[in-house]
């Protein structure tokens, strides 16, 4: 069979005064972000964290708020894919504060003594209260609130606060009383009279994960919450510091850290250019409930994001979609058509109609009884596609005479409803290859409805350009299908989340 190759030109995007550019970092410099803050001067934040992050934060601030230079490379010359930082103020037009709005100090023993606990569910735990409780209480007894947290976090909670991590010395640790994970599950199958072991057992119900704990602890509470490590913020100039090898130069860390700020204020740096009126893309996110009181169930939620930028985040119903034999994740027709009637109602409310096209982003093909229980929510009038998106393995390309990979953009059709497509590779625009490796396609197929592949694929193509997380020129997977790994951790990080409400994705990146 012989497969059709071409290219996709790089999609657009959106800034202030209406200008559009391929490179975020050259869009927001010279034209500013898409939407404005709102008609805020300067960025209400809010610190939490130890006496020393919160001096390090005020230096980065003050740092931020100038010009960083950019990083150079092996022979001492400015790179063209990272350039400098020229400011807070002369890229978002917004004043960054000298210190934070609000500031609240933790101890650093107090937090040192908590994540060394010898139970790791109780360590994380007690570290996590000491944050979110702290935040709570500011919440209910200030007027003045911040938009965005800062959550400056000690070396020592990412390096015991994750799953899958040795504990700490012996001699460092300090003494849990809860009861085992053990009973914890003999209670949970049994049931116990007394109360004091209804608490100790609900704590291994949370994620042994300080970050995804966090953040599903606050989620109830609407807190935008950005979390970063001391060292981080530390002065690169001083080469012999603990960890300071691996770390992203200081203008990189500038453009990220500023970007995701200012979406998490509620204001969007970019948006994408030329997309079709009335579209909508949904990812779907599954993963399994590893908790005592499970019982071979997984979480469900979806991802939607409109053309505007704009994402939300449905959690569906829990039970038992993940199949050993296939190895897949398949809802119900009935939990399939309730997720997709939430989706539908959080469009509706947004724009007052049902969106004209709505796209189901997925890394497993749908089952029947999956696609009727969507269709089942969707209107007449919208026209529903299904898309699985995967890494495509089975082919690379090379071009023979060049020194530099394949383009990003390229595609190759292998039938009418199936291409490879390279989201990685040379970018004309930076002048080089953002990468280290071959560049690696994903496959993209339509597996439900009719849709036009090169139409697919171009909305493929856009969906890696709209993460604010980071001011990347792109990332290698769509958006709708980035964060379906972290989100769905998040929603099971507490059991606190089972009642959540659909929230905007800023809440959870």
């Amino acid at each position: 069979m012989i497969h059709r190759a071409f290219y996709l030109p790089e999609p657009p995007l959106a800034f202030g005064h209406g200008q559009c550019l391929e490179a975020p970092k050259d869009g927001l410099f010279l034209f500013g972000p898409f939407e404005d803050a709102g008609g805020r001067r300067e960025v209400r934040l809010g610190f939490i964290g130890t006496e020393a992050g919160a001096g390090l934060l005020r230096a980065w601030l003050a740092k931020m708020r100038g010009w960083i230079g950019p990083p150079l490379n092996r022979q001492g010359a400015e790179t063209t894919w990272a350039p400098p930082w020229p400011g807070f103020e002369a890229v978002f037009g917004l004043a960054l504060p000298d210190r934070p709005m609000a500031e609240i100090t933790l101890d650093g023993v107090e937090i040192d003594a908590a994540i060394k606990r010898s139970n790791r569910s109780d360590a994380v735990r007690t570290t996590v209260k000491l944050y979110a409780d702290a935040i709570r209480r500011h919440r209910t007894t200030e007027e003045r609130q911040p938009d965005v947290w800062v959550a400056v976090i000690p070396d020592v909670v990412f390096r015991y606060g994750r799953p899958a991590v040795a504990p700490p010395p012996r001699a460092e640790r300090t003494a849990s009383t809860i009861i085992s994970s053990r009973a914890a599950k003999a209670f949970y199958e049994r049931g116990d009279l007394f109360p004091e072991t209804m608490g100790d057992a609900e704590v291994y119900l949370f994620a042994n994960n300080f970050h995804h704990q966090l953040k599903a602890e606050l989620l109830a509470d609407r807190v935008a919450l950005q979390l970063i490590l001391e060292r981080t913020l530390q002065d690169r100039a001083l080469d012999n510091r603990p960890g300071s090898r691996g770390l992203q130069d200081e203008a990189t860390v500038a453009w990220n850290f500023a970007t995701t700020l200012y979406f998490k204020m509620d204001a969007k740096p970019w948006a994408l250019a030329n997309v079709r009126p009335g579209v909508c893309y949904v990812g779907l996110v599954f993963k399994n409930d590893e908790t005592p009181a499970a019982k071979g169930e997984a979480c469900c939620a979806a991802q939607m994001f409109l053309n505007s930028g704009d994402g939300l985040v449905f959690r569906g119903a829990l039970g038992p979609w993940y199949s050993d034999e296939n190895r897949e994740y398949h809802l119900s027709s009935k939990a399939a058509g309730e997720l997709m009637a939430s989706v539908i109602a959080g469009y509706k409310d947004k724009h007052g109609r049902a969106p004209s096209q709505l796209f189901i982003h997925g890394r497993h093909r749908f089952s029947r009884q999956e696609w009727e229980g969507f269709k089942s929510a969707v209107p007449p009038d919208t026209e529903l596609v299904g898309v699985r998106i995967r890494p495509g393995d089975e082919m690379r390309l090379f071009r023979p005479g060049a020194s530099t990979p394949v383009l990003r953009g390229t595609a190759v059709a292998l039938d009418e409803r199936q291409a490879l497509l390279w989201t990685r590779g040379y970018v004309p625009r930076l002048a080089t290859y953002p990468g280290f490796e071959t560049p690696k396609p994903l496959s993209v197929e339509v597996t439900h409805g009719k849709a036009d592949l090169e139409q697919v694929l171009g909305d493929v193509l856009a969906l890696t350009k709209v993460n604010y997380n980071a001011c990347d020129f792109a990332s290698g997977i769509p958006v709708t299908l980035r964060f379906a790994d972290r989100v769905g951790e998040i929603l099971m990080a507490s059991p606190r989340t089972a009642e959540a409400p659909p929230l905007p994705f800023r809440y959870y990146i």
